[in-house]
């Protein structure tokens, strides 16, 4: 028997974005909440302390911020015919933890949605037909549209201090040159306009007109100016530094739950984070119906029970899954019958790179950059143009996102420079500050055979069996991935460079763990309309347990085109107006199956 805490109106599991906002909107209500986070306290101080955080030895190589896989991990396993092994260095995927989760080092790129991709299924079957999609693509509606989550997409912007330029505002263009006009209707214009372009994002810019495309400005959560968003929180201008993604923001120019939200969340009577405590479970009465709290392993080792009568989970994607089957709630999804809800559709993002290089007269210096600017284009995103002479689904933005290229990590050389040695070095040195990184950022849709369950074999330091991930790439990301490669390598060649490297997927390719593809997961416990091909409701309530609400990417029924920070915000906003002025008026289910 552990230690039981005195009864709370609300726990929330993980404390990144989705949980810092559910955290905030709950308080507003006048809502007793606890916060709890399996990682260490973490915030932009010391965390981003300027010089230490540009340490790319401790925080990127050695992956200081994000998740310790000795204690918990996944296993992965290419199909169900095989063993899956525990994934033990991380390469592909980067889970954060700590103080803000993922969303301190996150790199800012701040999207919306595309609105067909809230009603994937409904949108191509109108458009191609049914039997366009493919046998085992197991792609669904959101459940929600795109003008139901307006206001909560602008309302974020708003909390994060976005940079951008829009292109349509309240049905008027007004965005010529520097939008995106492939961009649905804004109710607002950005906090702040877009950070300036990097020289190789105006090189990008020229040659992607020069081919008959149509480049933007990206939205970026990194600020173009001083801004003080609507919690009081004050950022500081980007001075494109190059350190974002993999580290804390010394300058408090990055969103982060951190910088954003926590400074007001302090000010809640309310409110407490307990850091360093893991949950286990969440507690449900006998007959599963209801959650009466969480149990979690505090920081001395010690099992403690916190009762609530709302139970938030917000952890990363697949820590929300894996809570909910060690926790029984939800029926587990079983590929062989394609029943059962939870681990269901669970998909990724599928990245093309081509990187151009220049000859000693183009200095594209690398070495600067910000984590979400840059000059993307839209022609091939979503359903922006026809894909039925070229059958796949799903589509891809490509950019050139100039980051700041590190002088450990980041040095490209071309095609046929040796791995080491006297020739590797003069390759790096004639070609670090001459070179243009572009990628193809594409949709991964949702498959039978591609699933989470727990593991039969391996446990984690608590005892309990691992997440298991069953996945591959499938033909349609093949295709998809040559289809883009070939369009964005256009680009490429309009800059005139020396030489171009890079190439897509090929026919048998198999999902690698060694190599990175964006820390961009999705589904496994995804909303919807019908409590059989969904777990949670479309206000992310669970159908079966309806005093637990599960933000996140978990909830996407498939993967996006753009980065899913912004989709998960305006979710968890939407998710909260609704438990504010419908559920604790009447708790219950908030849609009737």
């Amino acid at each position: 028997m552990g230690t039981e805490m005195k009864k709370v109106d609300a726990v929330i599991v993980g404390f990144g974005w989705a949980g810092s906002i559910m955290a905030k909107e709950l308080t507003e209500a006048g809502l007793n909440v606890v916060a709890l986070e399996r990682g260490p306290h973490r915030d932009t101080y010391p965390d981003g302390a300027y010089p230490q955080v540009i340490d790319e030895l401790t925080y990127n190589i050695r992956k200081k911020l994000f998740q310790d896989l000795s204690k918990s991990t996944v296993t992965i396993r290419h199909n169900s015919t095989q063993t899956a092994q525990p994934y033990r260095q991380l390469a592909a995927f980067l889970p954060g933890t700590g103080t803000g989760g993922a969303g301190l080092h996150w790199s800012g790129v701040h999207f919306r949605v595309d609105p067909i991709e809230l009603r994937m299924r409904s949108h191509y079957e109108e458009r191609y037909g049914k039997k366009f999609i493919p046998e085992g693509m197991t792609i669904q509606d959101f459940g929600v549209t795109y003008e139901e989550l307006e206001p909560f997409f602008d309302k974020a912007e708003k909390v994060f201090g976005t940079s951008g330029s829009e292109w349509r505002v309240r049905g008027k263009v007004v965005g010529q040159g520097k939008g995106n006009p492939f961009a649905p209707d804004r109710s607002q214009p950005f906090p702040l306009p877009a950070q300036k372009r990097t020289f190789s994002a105006q090189m990008f810019a020229q040659a992607a007109e020069a081919v008959g495309y149509h480049p933007y400005d990206l939205p970026s959560a990194n600020t173009s100016g001083p801004y003080t968003n609507t919690y009081g929180a004050q950022m500081g201008p980007c001075n494109f530094c190059g350190y974002c993604s993999g580290y804390a923001c010394y300058m408090y120019s990055k969103a982060s739950p951190n910088v954003n939200v926590l400074p007001a969340l302090r000010q809640e009577a309310g409110f407490e984070l307990r850091e360093n405590s893991n949950v286990l479970r969440v507690n449900l009465t006998a007959d599963k119906k209801r959650a009466t709290g969480v149990t979690y392993v505090d920081a001395l080792g010690r099992q403690i029970e916190q009762q609530a009568d709302l139970v938030i989970l917000s952890a990363f994607q697949f820590h929300n899954v894996h809570l909910m089957l060690l926790s029984g709630i939800g029926k587990p999804y079983d590929p062989v019958t394609n029943e059962g809800v939870v681990g269901r559709n669970f998909a990724y993002q599928n990245i093309s790179t081509i990187k151009a290089f220049f000859d000693k007269s183009v200095f594209t210096n690398n070495f600067i950059g910000a984590g979400g600017a840059g000059v993307g284009v839209d022609d091939f995103n979503a359903d922006n143009f026809d894909h039925g002479k070229y059958g796949f689904v799903g589509g891809s933005p490509f950019w050139v996102n100039q980051a700041g290229v590190k002088p450990i990590s980041g040095l490209p050389t071309p095609p046929g420079t040796p791995g080491w040695g006297s020739k590797w070095k003069a390759a790096v040195a004639d070609h670090y500050t001459h070179h243009v990184s572009m990628d193809a950022h594409g949709a991964h849709q949702s498959y039978r055979s591609n699933y989470l369950d727990l593991d039969p074999t391996y446990k984690d330091a608590f005892g309990q069996p691992l997440l298991r991930m069953t996945f591959d790439w499938q033909e349609n990301d093949i295709k998809m991935s040559q289809f883009m490669h070939g369009r964005m390598h256009k680009i490429a060649e309009a800059m005139n460079p020396m030489m171009i490297s890079g190439s897509p997927k090929m026919p048998g390719t198999h999902f690698d763990t060694t190599v990175y593809q964006t820390t961009h997961m999705n589904g496994g416990a995804i909303m919807g309309d019908d409590p059989k091909t969904s777990a949670l409701n479309r206000y992310l309530q669970s159908w079966d347990v309806p005093n637990v609400f599960v933000p996140g990417a978990s909830a996407f029924p498939q993967g996006l085109g753009y980065n899913p920070t912004g989709l998960v915000a305006a979710l968890t906003y939407w998710s909260a107006k609704a438990i504010r002025e419908r559920y604790l008026k009447e708790p219950g289910p908030l849609v009737q199956a």
